[in-house]
This record gives structure tokens, sequence and C-alpha cells, in this order.
């Protein structure tokens, strides 16, 4: 996939490569990047306003912990040289009101490196939007009780923070959240000791084998970071709120599809959702165990019925428990992340030309559908919104391949 023309700001935004174009577009600058002086949290530009978030729907405020966890039993798939499987983890979870502290979105240097990423140096402030301003506190004390666990993974080529505004939501509506980075497969990855890890996975994966290798590592590093969260000496000190009988599995573009891939290898996952990836690791033959799995994409050739990505209409046949497929009508690849609210508060579009559901049309919609699935999937909660067609959300089709006639 070639380089989108300099004018496309949205693309300095973020780029989270289609389902069904080469991933392996995006050069990085190197394994490690060297922190500069304009590192942090602060902004670049203090003239121009900081976007913000949108508030969370739920009772709870929203706590967040941060965590370096190596796995010692793997080497990195990417630069093997460099020793165990590193992650970074940002832990959301249910917190009392008016405790800690405001917690960041992303750093300075972050940002740039994806901007330079896409060789679009200077087309956005790489302060101002490091700097938006969350919904969750570091430090913050948690509630009591005890909440399902959702861990989620990011698109290929970028971090963790594009699924803020997700993991918010569902923190306050009383789950407990994983964000996971997976070290190299981000354009800048800050780590403990002054490192920025940057794409090399970019530069490295280039076969569709290589996709699938990556979709089966991703999956074992949903494992872990599960093993860590819920084993006898758990890395969070807070561990005691999550339900390890209930856990689910999300995450946008090569995300999505890693959550079937992680469902297939761990029976402990019991729910899991795809936002507009191609399934680059095929889901097994046999299916699930019956477990619920939802698709939502956007409605366009690629992920209608019958598209041309055929992986949508391969996992449909072999899903053998719940499950919906749910298109979205005037959305994009980017509608199922933070950026379709950011470039909205940024006054930018989300595409060129600009797609006809808006940013913030789009943010509810998939806090409205990921919010229903875990609910109904890990607290037995029936969701009326997931047995059909809604009013309230025109937008959102429920997709029957047996009754569409495949494209000549």
């Amino acid at each position: 996939m070639k380089r989108l023309p300099r004018p496309l700001v949205v693309t300095a935004l973020m780029v989270l490569l289609p389902a069904t174009t080469a991933l392996n577009a995006a050069a990085a600058p190197g394994p490690v990047a060297s922190v500069s002086a304009s590192s942090g949290h602060g902004r670049a530009d203090r003239s121009a306003p900081s976007p913000r978030l949108p508030e969370p729907t739920g009772a709870h405020a929203v706590g967040r912990s941060t965590l370096h966890l190596v796995d010692r039993d793997r080497p990195d798939p990417w630069v093997p040289e460099a020793g165990p499987r590193e992650l970074m983890v940002d832990v959301y979870y249910p917190a009392r009101a008016h405790t800690g502290r405001q917690a960041p979105y992303a750093t300075t240097e972050e940002i740039r490196l994806f901007l330079k990423d896409r060789g679009l140096t200077g087309a956005v402030d790489p302060g101002v939007l490091s700097s938006t301003r969350t919904n969750s506190r570091t430090d913050a004390r948690p509630e009591g009780g005890r909440h399902p666990l959702v861990v989620l993974s990011p698109g290929f080529s970028v971090s963790r923070y594009t699924q803020t505004v997700l993991a918010e939501e569902l923190a306050s509506r009383g789950y407990v959240v994983a964000t996971v980075d997976h070290a190299y497969e981000s354009a800048g990855t800050t780590f403990p000791g002054g490192r920025v890890l940057t794409c090399v996975a970019c530069e490295k994966a280039q076969t569709p084998a290589d996709f699938r290798a990556a979709a089966k590592g991703r999956a074992e590093d949903i494992s872990f970071v599960v093993d860590r969260l819920t084993g006898p000496r758990p890395a969070w000190r807070y561990a005691g709120l999550i339900d390890d009988r209930r856990i689910g599995v999300a995450g946008h573009s090569m995300g999505g599809a890693s959550a079937a891939s992680a469902m297939a290898r761990d029976d402990r996952l019991k729910a899991g959702l795809n936002m507009d990836g191609g399934f680059r690791d095929p889901v097994p033959a046999g299916g699930l165990d019956g477990r619920p799995f939802l698709l939502l994409g956007t409605d366009d050739a690629t992920h209608r019925p019958h598209g041309t990505d055929t992986t949508w209409d391969e996992a449909w046949q072999r899903l053998d428990g719940w499950k919906r497929w749910l298109t979205v009508s005037g959305s994009v690849h980017f509608s199922f992340c933070d950026m379709a609210w950011l470039t909205g508060q940024l006054g930018l579009p989300l595409a060129d030309p600009p797609p006809p559901l808006s940013g913030s049309r789009a943010t509810d919609i998939v806090r409205a559908y990921a919010g229903a699935f875990f609910d109904q999937h890990l607290r037995g909660v029936p969701q009326p919104l997931l047995d059909g067609p809604d009013p309230a959300h025109p937008e959102v089709r429920f997709q029957d391949p047996a009754a569409e006639r495949p494209r000549g």
C-alpha cells in the first residue's frame, strides 16, 4: 500500500491499514528511538485547544494503572536479540470519584514518531494531540466488588492509546479493561528506561504467513496478560477486582483478528469482538467451542457478506456459538477507534472525502454495541440491541450471509 498524500491530514492522526490491503506499508525508523527533550504529556503549541475524549456513559468513575510486563519464557518474535517479549499495558477499572490525578493520553514522542513514520511531520502538532484530555485517573482508589475483564488489542502499527475511548466506557460500566501495546508493532511506544520501541514488524512482515504469525503472537501476548492479571502472583495490585470466570477480548483491525486467535488458544476467554479486522489467522474449522463472537465492521464491499475480505465469510461459517455480523453504514476503517472522535474534535475529516457517518456518531455506535455484547455475554444481561435492527441506530445493519447472493 502506498503512503497517502500529505494533504490527507487524517492520515497523520491514524493509519490503521484496511484488512484487505497489505499491512506492511509503514516503514519504521528503527527498533529504538531516543526520547527527545519535548517528550512527555505537555503541549507543544499551548495556543491550540486540547481535544477531549467523550465522557463515559456508565455509573462509575474510571481509574488507570500502567504495567510493564515481561514474558521471560518467550523471546521477542521480531527482535530476538532484544531478549524476552515485552508488553506495555494500561489497566482501567471502576474507581471512586475524585481520587487520583488525570491520566495522560500519549507521550508527545509517541505521537511525533507516528507522524514521522507516515512522512507527515508538521501536518499535525504532536503536542496538541498527545495532550488530549482523558476521563481516567491514575492512582484512583478502586471500588469494591468483582468485575469482568476485557483485553483490548490495537491495530497494527499503532498503540494502545487508540482504544482509550472504549476502555474508559467499559470501565465506567463496571469492567476491568486491559489495553495492550505489543512490542515492535507500533510506530512508537514508550517503555521503561527511556526506550521508545518502533515498528520493526512493519518492515519484517511481508507475507500472509508473516501476518498469521503476528496474529498468533498477539494471541500469546493476550494470554500472558491474562496470566499476569489473574495468576497466583498477579502483576497488578488491584487484581482482586477481577472475576477470572468472566473474561472477554476485543480489538480493532489486527487487534480484532487477534481476538479470535486468542480465543482459539485460550478457553478462559469467554467472548470475542473483532472491529473491522481481517482474520489473518483463520478461525479453526471446529469453531470456538460454542463461545460468542461479534463481527462489527464497515458496510462496504470489504466487510459485507461475500465481500472482498473473504476471511469474514470463512470465519462466519466456522463460528459455532452465538454470533452476529454487523456493519455500520457510512463508516470507514478508522470509525472503530479513538480517531473517529478526535478528528471531529480537531475539526478534521476522518477520511477524504469525509464519510457520511460523523466521528461522534461512530463513537456512540461502537460504545453501544461493544458494551451490549459484553453485558450480555460476560454479565448475563440480555440486550435487545443485539437481537435485530434498532430504530435508534439505523446505521447498524444485521447481515445474514445465507440470504445474500455472492457477487460475481
